[in-house]
């Protein structure tokens, strides 16, 4: 290095490799990305493990795990491989979480910003509106909508998303409140942008961190709701779901208690690993935390 030159200084890194270093932090997190990657494999491999029908018959009703190799983890009392339905049912808790996950935030997101950013008449009517949801027990309002609508899967879906909007919206609220009266957003006002700008351009980007960590607790919810329903026999009949089978195994609870434990511990684990997942998101999201 010749005389007099000076070191540049090393690149900031990216706010995705912040991002990523402020989450790995927390080991908690890090179990539940890994046990959301083992969810998502499941799915994928689901017509690796059985190519053609996961309902049709596999060998003798109420086969005990671990005895017959064809089977790993037993049939249940129809003879249907457990194994096979527990795969092809990790795909329906992640489309209904996904899909209800997509709806209720969209819907939040468009009612709290509305709401938080005109304020005056317009909170004031688009909160009644989330009050009188409230008011009406979030599964009882599903119930409600599933007998109306029907048990299809994608209904159910929608139903789930529609009893689930009223978190997000309350806090996508609390959020533009807070922001619209910030500097950057008068100054953005002064130069003449317009409401659907002001909305979705500047104070959008800046309150959405809180909602991507919600977004993890809101499709844990709708993995137990689809389970409830599927437990209570208001779920699709024509898919294998992990709430299906716990209440079809049920009736063999004492004598085949694994036909009903095998996906109870599945949703467990599930449903785990997004609430560690938000924990995660939370701390990388933080400001406060350091790089």
């Amino acid at each position: 290095m010749s005389l007099g030159a000076t070191e540049l200084p090393p690149p900031e890194p990216s706010r995705a490799v912040v991002l990523w270093r402020r989450f790995r932090r927390n080991r908690a997190a890090l179990l539940g990305l890994i046990l959301f990657a083992v969810v998502v494999a499941m799915a994928l491999l689901a017509g690796v493990i059985e190519p053609d029908d996961p309902l049709a018959r596999a060998g003798a009703p109420l086969t005990p795990p671990f005895v017959d190799a064809a089977v790993p983890l037993g049939t249940d009392q129809l003879g249907r491989d457990i194994l096979a339905m527990l795969f092809y049912g990790a795909r329906i808790s992640l489309l209904v979480g996904v899909v209800a996950t997509l709806i209720s935030i969209a819907i939040g997101i468009l009612i709290g910003a509305l709401s938080g950013y005109f304020g005056g008449w317009v909170d004031d009517v688009l909160m009644r509106i989330t009050e009188a949801f409230q008011t009406v027990p979030s599964f009882v309002l599903l119930l409600t909508l599933v007998a109306i609508l029907g048990s299809k899967i994608e209904w159910i879906a929608l139903a789930i998303g529609i009893v689930s909007w009223t978190a997000p919206a309350r806090m996508v609220r609390a959020e533009f409140m807070a922001l619209r009266d910030r500097e950057f957003v008068d100054a953005a006002r002064n130069l003449g942008v317009s409401h659907t700008a002001m909305i979705f351009k500047e104070i959008m980007p800046n309150a959405i961190p809180p909602i991507v960590v919600y977004a993890s607790v809101v499709m844990a919810l709708s993995i137990l709701l689809e389970s409830a329903l599927a437990f209570l026999a208001l779920g699709d009949p024509n898919y294998a779901s992990w709430g299906n089978m716990i209440g079809q195994g049920r009736a063999v609870l004492r004598s085949a208690w694994y036909c009903a434990a095998i996906p109870g511990i599945a949703i467990i684990l599930t449903v785990l690993s997004f609430s560690l997942l938000g924990e995660g998101l939370n701390d990388a999201l933080n400001p406060r935390q350091k790089k």
